[in-house]
This record gives structure tokens, sequence and C-alpha cells, in this order.
């Protein structure tokens, strides 16, 4: 239930958040990483997390799936 009520307020916060700065029409932030080249250091640095993430997920699903291999325990049910 609580998460239910986490996902509505979140939800329609977003909602609000997306129509009050879209309708404002200024893109400075985004003008300005573009204007001077500091766009490629942001989607560098967040290529650089999301490999980071992706190798620590796979990691782990590795090491789960060994572990249930060891313990027997069937996950394909």
């Amino acid at each position: 239930m609580k998460f239910k009520v986490f996902f509505l307020i979140f939800g329609l916060l977003t909602a609000f958040a997306n129509t009050t700065f879209a309708a404002s029409g200024e893109n400075n932030l985004i003008d300005g990483f573009y204007g001077s080249g500091k766009i490629k250091v942001v989607i560098a640095g967040l290529a650089i997390v999301l490999a980071i993430l992706i190798f620590y997920l796979v990691r782990l699903d590795r090491k789960l799936g060994k572990l249930e291999k060891e313990h027997g325990i069937d996950t394909k049910k």
C-alpha cells in the first residue's frame, strides 16, 4: 500500500514538474552544455556509470547462479 501511494505521489510530482519546466520554453542549461562542449563530458560520465552498473549486475547474476547451482535451487519453475 505504501508503495502505491509513493508511486502515485512521485508520478504526480513528475507530471507537474514536466509541465512547469516545459512551459518556460528556455533551455539555457542544455544550450550551455552544447555551446561549451561539456555535453561530451556529461555523456561520458553517464556512459561510465551505466557500464559500471551493468558490470556489477552481470557479476552479481553470475555469483547468484553459481550459489543456486551449488545448493540445488531450481529457479525455472
